[in-house]
């Protein structure tokens, strides 16, 4: 598949999941409260978000007393929808995260966050390097990506094939990623220089539990996402 075209899928099945993102089981009551409890208290930093989406995450994160969120993200369309959700609240960029992130100044941030966006990347050795420059000494990193073995059991195969794989989604475009091991996903973090703080494996809150009780039930049953908290020294 051509890289724009790659691209473009990724961009497209983004937007979807971002549309779905207000109220889905998976992003509202697994993922979204894991992460933001990862944050722990975020009163008065300067917070970097990634892969924002549609700027859930950055409502989150000001509301918790955040002062200032950049949202980065290659979707437009997902721009204008932080904009239109948060206003002047939230700086945004239109910027491909598979290209150095130029535009941001070193050690400007306390917190970087990029909700189930990295294993879309293929740069990401770059990415991480980018991201060690634009945190402060102290810094944290909070990310969360698919579970592997949530993949291993849908896809089949080895556990540690680490191609590109193609899920549907539903009544949207098929969402096109890497597939990686534990050992490779944290592999990754640590080899550019991060430390693990902690690592979560989230379940549904009880919210889900009487909107979506297949899917509350479906990830107390299996892992469905991997989260975590990373410090850069």
């Amino acid at each position: 598949m051509p890289a724009a075209d790659l691209l473009q899928g990724v961009l497209d099945c983004r937007r979807s999941v971002a549309a779905r993102a207000t109220g889905s089981t998976y992003n509202a009551y697994t993922d979204r409260p894991a992460m933001l409890k990862l944050a722990g208290d975020v009163s008065g930093l300067d917070v970097l978000d990634l892969g924002c989406g549609a700027g859930h995450y950055a409502a989150e994160l000001l509301r918790l007393g955040a002062v200032r969120v950049v949202d980065v993200d290659g979707s437009e369309t997902l721009l204008r929808a932080v904009q239109q959700r948060l206003g002047d609240r939230v700086a945004v960029h239109h910027h491909d995260l598979e290209e150095p992130l130029d535009f941001l100044a070193d050690q400007s941030f306390d917190l970087a966050v990029m909700a189930l966006v990295y294993h879309h990347i293929d740069a990401r050795e770059q990415l991480l390097d980018e991201l060690r420059r634009v945190l402060r000494p102290g810094g944290s990193l909070l990310v969360s990506t698919t579970h592997p073995t949530s993949d291993w059991t849908h896809f089949g195969g080895s556990y540690f094939a680490d191609d590109r794989v193609e899920f549907p989604s539903g009544d949207g475009p098929t969402i096109n990623y890497w597939r990686m091991t534990l050992q490779t996903f944290l592999g990754e973090f640590l080899g550019a220089g991060f430390v693990l703080e902690e690592l979560v494996e989230p379940r549904a809150t009880e919210e889900a539990r009487l909107t979506d009780p297949r899917r509350y039930d479906r990830t107390h049953a299996a892992p469905t996402f991997l989260g975590l908290r990373l410090c850069r020294p």
